[in-house]
This record gives C-alpha cells, sequence and structure tokens, in this order.
C-alpha cells in the first residue's frame, strides 16, 4: 500500500512539472558607441594593376575606436567595393563595414579568382567557392 502511495505521489509530481512554464531569463544590454574620431589622413598609393585602394577607417573593438590602416585588396571583375562607413542611426551609431557589392555579369558563373577578395594575398580568401579549396585552386 505504501508503494502505491509513493508511486501516486511521484506520478502526480512528475504531472504538475510538465505543466507548470519554464522559467525564462532575458538579459538585455545596451551600448551607446559615440561618434568616431575624423578620419585619419592618408596618402593614396599610386594605382596597382588588378587591385582597388580599400582606404583606412575607425573600427570598434569592443570597448573604443581603433584606426584600420588602408590596405590593397584584389579587385573583382563585376563588384564594386564599398568602403566601411558610420553612419548615425536611431541606435547611435553603426558601422557599414563595406566589402564587396554586386555580383557577376548576366550569364557568366564566378571564377575562383573572384572570391580572393582581401589582402591575405593569392589564394586566401575567405569566399573560395565550395569544392575549389579541396583543389588547391584557392
Amino acid at each position: 500500500m505504501m508503494k502505491k502511495i509513493i508511486f501516486a505521489s511521484l506520478v502526480a509530481l512528475g504531472a504538475s512539472a510538465a505543466v507548470l512554464p519554464v522559467a525564462q531569463a532575458q538579459v538585455s544590454v545596451n551600448i551607446n558607441i559615440g561618434a568616431p574620431p575624423p578620419p585619419r589622413a592618408e596618402p593614396l598609393p599610386p594605382p596597382r594593376h588588378g587591385y582597388v585602394w580599400a582606404p583606412g577607417f575607425w573600427d570598434w573593438d569592443g570597448y573604443r575606436h581603433i584606426w584600420r590602416e588602408g590596405h590593397w585588396v584584389r579587385e573583382r571583375p563585376g563588384y564594386v567595393y564599398a568602403q566601411p562607413v558610420w553612419r548615425q542611426g536611431p541606435r547611435g551609431w553603426e558601422l557599414d563595414r563595406g566589402g564587396w557589392r554586386g555580383g557577376p555579369p548576366p550569364g557568366r558563373g564566378p571564377r575562383h579568382d573572384d572570391f580572393d577578395d582581401d589582402h591575405r594575398g593569392p589564394g586566401r580568401g575567405r569566399d573560395c567557392p565550395p569544392g575549389h579549396a579541396r583543389k588547391g585552386e584557392c
């Protein structure tokens, strides 16, 4: 008889636990980043065939603004490079990190050399098409 009472109590306890709502914690953090400092003057280097100059910009490292120097990025046919820019929005200052905009012309798929998109050098682009890296093409 005692076993039946204990079993019934455990079943009732389990059933009530299944019906109780799960406690949910929600944390909201609001960080307001101040306006970035004025851009630094950087000398524009002479043109370099097959590359686009990406000018320096103020980045945010989670604590403060830090200057990222300009650098060369490999040209991507059919794309246009948009430099990073800060904009004041409804939630404060926001950084649009820029990057390549657009795409290859209609009728032509991307080539593996279209994906070497930054200053890390040939074969080190982070946008290598699937399968190319395994073949040693990126």
